[in-house]
């Protein structure tokens, strides 16, 4: 009983970090609309599975000494800012989003775009996630203040796994509803636009990660 009291807390605290708009939110969205559902779903899972990654560290104490570490700190904040701009950079040198096969998908119901592989969403949901810095004091300061050091490793790695699979669920929503024929077709519409606005989002949230400092 103890452990499901414990793992509410956790849940009521994550919950808000799930729906918050972000970098992995942005990127979901993007796939969606650029490279359809099943691309938008892979992308997700990668997201799913760095967030083992950070809770994995965390357990292990490894975050508090990354939190503590200026310098570590800032190899990662400055690697995840990194990414995030390269990733706008590369949306705004994209072709138009309103490719006549993407428009023809859509007409057809098809939730598909192209033939990305899955490695790549992958990896761009894991990478995104993992080098995000805001995740591992979000995590420590979420483990150490909700769960108790008496707590068992393998409990705490099944909280791991069910938070996981919680924010696969959400972004594996958020695909779905993104990739509506009705709701993709509206974003295609802007054409260059889409690029436009969605690498600017990007290299906005670049910025703002390379200009945070670590509290």
């Amino acid at each position: 009983m103890p452990y499901v009291i414990e793992f509410a807390g956790l849940m009521a605290v994550f919950s808000i970090l799930i729906v918050s708009p972000g970098a992995d939110f942005a990127l979901v969205v993007r796939q969606s609309i650029v490279h359809g559902r099943r691309a938008a779903i892979i992308t997700s899972i990668g997201i799913g599975c760095s967030l083992l990654f950070h809770i994995g560290y965390t357990i292990l104490g490894i975050g508090l000494i990354v939190s503590k570490s200026l310098y570590l700190f800032s190899l990662l904040k400055w690697a995840g800012a990194a990414y995030l701009i390269y990733l706008g950079v590369k949306a705004l040198r994209e072709k138009n989003v309103g490719t006549p096969e993407i428009a023809a998908d859509i007409r057809e119901g098809s939730s598909e775009a192209d033939g990305i592989s899955v490695l790549r969403c992958f990896l761009m949901g894991f990478v995104t996630n993992a080098l995000n810095p805001k995740a591992v004091l979000f995590f420590l300061s979420l483990f150490s203040t909700l769960v108790s050091h008496e707590t068992p490793i393998a409990v705490q790695g099944v909280y791991g796994l069910l938070m996981a699979g919680c924010l696969i669920a959400w972004f594996v929503a958020v695909s779905t509803f993104f990739t509506l024929a009705s709701v993709r077709e509206r974003f295609v519409a802007w054409g260059r636009w889409f690029n436009r606005v969605t690498g600017m989002v990007f290299i906005g949230l670049g910025i703002k990660l390379a200009t945070q400092q670590a509290n």
